[in-house]
């Protein structure tokens, strides 16, 4: 698939999904339509964690179709989504909450950026220049213990507090998200997922599935797969987004024979952003 404007990032996508092999329901909802690229992982139980992560994804979604999105559009999705999750009636999802990661595509001074955002254990990963990193850092009690020198990071897929999240939309919780701001290259392989997949798949074996398959589509189909045959204990969600061309400031420069001046790149619309330096450094 291929968005049909010219935006700061033009990209190429697939998305798969799954309930797994022990769910019947499955509480993951996403959208994958340019400028938005978003997994919500819902939780509550008896449907509550579909109906919460739906309601947050179809916030987002009156975004669909714009060429990029700023800072103020993400917050007020965020807030309204957490007061549409809070007001949700008893017996269609009272209490639930859910995940919310990825990224959108953001434009500062005529430039591409992927302005990436993460409310708990669901991630967005970033595949560039042959490097792989996590983006995201889990808000999860296991996290803190990794952090914290309590639990070896290779003890975290049979920890079993590994389900337990600290920040959400909805269930209690009203923290804020994380967000970086990520300048972006033609070439750029974004990978943004639910906890089923990065809970039975190893980060090696992600890294192996993004590099072995050009296609975004074949790409993501293939970690569902994948995670399904490691187990498939979790709903399992998967969208990659692959950078075809990216607006830069020479590139506009070239276009039009000035160049412009250049702003902080740390911020967009006025809001001051932590930018990316080195893997587990933002």
């Amino acid at each position: 698939m291929t968005t049909s404007e010219a935006p700061p990032i033009t990209v190429r996508f697939g998305a798969a999904t799954d309930a797994g092999l022990r769910r019947r329901i499955n509480e993951d909802s996403y959208i994958a339509q340019a400028p938005l690229f978003l997994v919500a992982d819902g939780m509550g139980g008896h449907q509550a964690g579909e109906i919460a992560s739906a309601t947050v994804i179809d916030e987002f979604a009156r975004f669909a179709g714009r060429a990029s999105l700023g800072i103020d559009d993400v917050h007020a999705a965020v807030a309204a989504a957490r007061r549409r999750v809070a007001d949700l009636p008893r017996g269609q999802g009272a209490g639930a909450g859910t995940t919310l990661t990825g990224v959108v595509i953001a434009d500062s001074d005529g430039e591409g950026y992927w302005l990436a955002i993460n409310l708990g254990d669901s991630r967005t990963y970033r595949l560039s220049r042959g490097r792989f990193e996590q983006v995201s850092v889990d808000h999860s009690v296991v996290q803190e213990l990794i952090d914290s020198g309590e639990l070896r990071a290779d003890d975290a897929h049979n920890d079993s507090r590994r389900n337990v999240i600290t920040r959400a939309i909805g269930a209690g919780s009203d923290a804020e998200p994380d967000y970086w701001l990520l300048p972006a290259e033609e070439g750029d392989r974004i990978l943004v997922c639910s906890d089923g997949l990065s809970g039975e798949l190893e980060n090696d074996a992600i890294h192996g599935i993004l590099i072995a398959e050009s296609d975004p589509q074949a790409a993501a189909t293939r970690l569902v797969h994948e995670a399904m045959v490691r187990g498939g204990r979790d709903n399992i969600t998967a969208l990659v987004v692959d950078a075809t061309a990216v607006r830069t400031r020479a590139g506009r420069a070239a276009e039009t024979d000035t160049i412009p001046a250049r702003p902080q790149l740390d911020e967009i619309d006025g809001d001051t952003l932590p930018r990316a330096v080195a893997t587990g450094g933002f």
